[in-house]
């Protein structure tokens, strides 16, 4: 008899044990933050990638366009994912593409543009990574959508896809 009542509490332990990591394996921990993501651009000086001359904001977003503004890095796996969307993104007229450059040496961002090509009218180095906070990145890659009264209208998180490239030329039709 006392043996069956112990064999009954470990199947009962056991099979709660088994519920507790079957409902944690099917839930998200993934964390997105919960921001307001339509703000101005900030407004803030950088170095120019190839120059190494100093630009400020209103410079760089001249233009009465549509931007998307690219954070990346050369050490960045999922950046070299999503390069070539950025590169099909660039050929849209509406859009100017703005990278910013993040926590990278120059000479290893100069031969990731060389091997896989330059989408960006514009690169701008953020050195210590201050630039991109202002913006309101998280980490790399991000990108944000910017109208063209230099609002930020959308922010994604993590490297883009096909899908955030539709949605990025349907908003900017």
């Amino acid at each position: 008899m006392k043996n069956k009542s112990i064999l009954l509490i470990i199947i009962i332990f056991l099979v709660f044990c088994f519920v507790v990591f079957y409902k944690g394996l099917n839930s998200s921990n993934t964390y997105s933050p919960n921001i307001n993501n339509k703000k101005a651009i900030p407004f803030f000086k950088a170095k120019d990638f190839n120059s190494n001359t100093y630009l400020n904001s209103t410079k760089i977003f001249n233009e009465d366009v549509f931007y998307v503004v690219n954070i990346w890095a050369s050490w960045c796996l999922p950046c070299r994912t999503e390069h070539p969307l950025l590169v099909e993104l660039s050929e849209t007229e509406s859009i100017k593409l703005v990278g910013i450059n993040y926590k990278d040496k120059l000479n290893n961002a100069k031969n990731f543009i060389n091997e896989f090509g330059n989408p960006y009218s514009q690169i701008i180095t953020d050195i210590d990574g201050t630039l991109s906070v202002e913006f309101g990145a998280y980490g790399i890659p991000e990108t944000f959508l910017i109208d063209k009264n230099k609002i930020i209208i959308k922010k994604f998180i993590g490297p883009i896809n096909e899908e955030i490239v539709k949605e990025i030329k349907l908003a900017t039709k």
